[in-house]
């Protein structure tokens, strides 16, 4: 097949596997897909950071790296540092409706760590 050949249409052939499926049957399988490809990457993403990236993702939410510095040692100290130290603010922040930025300086006063550990399935920190 060169560059000029008109591929022959073989969708009815490669969809024959999902033509029984209705439409709610076709979208979970749609993500339970999405799930095998993405958890190798959340597996990588979880075993594969280092402080220096994670500092780097709070940069660029807007914290200096004086704020950025101990936000990252101490979910390093709780053990949450896998998880992304800008999802722990991000998810901070949704929970308690406040901004990102709101949610990171709760955070270096030492609030809000422990309901971290806990919606992260860690324990707390002696």
């Amino acid at each position: 097949m060169n560059q000029y050949t008109k591929r022959e249409d073989d969708f009815e052939n490669r969809r024959t596997h999902l033509a029984q499926l209705t439409e709610s049957e076709v979208e979970a399988r749609f993500w339970s897909l999405l799930d095998e490809i993405v958890s190798p990457l959340l597996t990588l993403a979880k075993t594969h950071t280092s402080p220096s990236i994670e500092r780097s993702v709070l940069l660029r939410m807007g914290f200096s790296s004086l704020e950025a510095k101990p936000l990252v040692e101490e979910a390093i100290r709780r053990n949450l540092v896998g998880h992304g130290v800008g999802h722990l603010v991000y998810y901070k922040a949704t929970q308690d409706c406040i901004t990102i930025r709101e949610a990171g300086l709760a955070m270096l006063q030492g609030n809000g760590w422990e309901a971290l550990e806990v919606h992260f399935g860690q324990e707390v920190a002696q």
